[in-house]
């Protein structure tokens, strides 16, 4: 069994304008080995299916250039075919635009804005934000996420380093300033990197996770919850991201913290780095990090990318998800033949939830009686 994943955007890709094009991108995914795929189904402020919510909520249903269509039921049909797990992957998470000051989202619900300490819109790095502590504002995407698990054939849920999340700079409304203040009796501190203002918002979101973790069960048992933080703490510190947290309450079935290294031994250092540390024992089975393979003008070659995964494996990591579908296809699909002919050769199981558990009993078994020998050898 392993994770071999990749993700398919609607930036800077054609795949999903056309119901040929999904499914001829899905038979070149199986026939190159691959056995899971993260299409993108909410971004900038719209869904890439039919949503009601939207439709009751906004006054649309769909991103514009999809109306009449349904790419995400088109995407299931063609991956299931071919024996391709869905993943959809709720890219923009707690943002709702890009550089359009809250676009339609907050043009209609202004009172949904995140704010920085300066009563500014929380921005970062162009993505305007939703206050994601707000309670309105948090369901209002579990209800988008609840959506897709209920209407489609889909094997699980992902968010990313949007969801759940928000930039540490965020958490000044006047809500949540007062909801600190019944905490503490005083104002949350100017730095936003103070530890304790930190550690607060975060396990707020960690409990937005654990709500939104347990309403996906109760829809279906079987659906895997699959997340994408970046690299902890840093993903902790600056996007309020408790991964640790979430792995030890067994909020994740799935984790794919994105190791974007843009030259292989960096790659491998932060492999080894968190396999040694984070991921040992019983959270090595859930993690499959993501692989940066084509960003801009950055694209990774084809024998660092084998190498990569080659390592992933020598450090017990049974998988990995690339970014993304298109950098397969450049240079008369240069990588996708060299995975072919390489490490997806021969064709991986996707792990269901329940090999995922029984991976995870595992290895907290063998923890357990590495520690028992160890204390036996303490004492000879």
């Amino acid at each position: 069994m392993e994770i071999r994943g990749i993700w398919l955007t609607n930036t800077d890709s054609q795949v999903l304008t056309s119901k040929d094009k999904i499914t001829e991108a899905m038979e070149f995914l199986a026939e190159t080995g691959f056995n899971v795929v993260f299409p993108v189904v909410w971004n900038q402020g719209y869904t890439l299916y039919p949503s009601q919510i939207m439709q009751e909520a906004f006054g649309y249903k769909i991103l514009p250039k999809f109306q009449d269509r349904d790419p995400l039921g088109e995407l299931c049909e063609a991956a299931k075919k071919v024996g391709l797990a869905v993943i959809p992957w709720f890219e923009y998470g707690f943002a709702c635009s890009y550089r359009q000051k809250g676009g339609k989202i907050l043009q209609a619900k202004p009172h949904w804005a995140a704010r920085d300490r300066d009563g500014n819109l929380l921005s970062k790095n162009g993505f305007e934000w939703m206050n994601a502590f707000d309670i309105e504002v948090q369901h209002f995407l579990s209800s988008l996420v609840l959506e897709v698990a209920k209407n489609y054939p889909i094997d699980g849920i992902q968010g990313d380093d949007r969801m759940p999340a928000l930039p540490s700079a965020g958490g000044y409304d006047q809500n949540t300033i007062q909801a600190y203040r019944q905490v503490f009796d005083c104002d949350p501190p100017e730095n936003p990197y103070d530890a304790r203002w930190i550690q607060w918002r975060s396990d707020i979101l960690t409990n937005f996770l654990s709500r939104l973790y347990q309403n996906l069960k109760q829809v279906n048992p079987n659906l895997i919850v699959s997340l994408s933080p970046n690299i902890y703490k840093w993903c902790l510190d600056e996007y309020l991201q408790d991964s640790k947290t979430w792995l030890n309450r067994n909020l994740v079935d799935l984790i794919h913290p994105q190791v974007y290294r843009r030259d292989l031994a960096s790659y491998k250092r932060t492999i080894s780095y968190i396999t040694k540390l984070e991921y040992k024992s019983a959270h090595l089975p859930r993690l499959s990090p993501g692989i940066l393979i084509k960003i801009g003008n950055y694209r990774i070659s084809e024998s660092d990318l084998i190498e990569a995964i080659a390592f992933n494996r020598y450090c017990g990591v049974s998988g990995e998800v690339l970014f993304f579908y298109e950098g397969l296809r450049e240079n008369n699909n240069a990588l996708a033949k060299a995975l072919g002919s390489g490490p997806y050769l021969h064709p991986a199981q996707f792990p269901s939830i329940n090999d995922l558990e029984k991976l995870v009993q595992q290895k907290q078994s063998q923890s357990i009686f590495s520690k028992v020998i160890n204390h036996m050898k303490d004492l000879i």
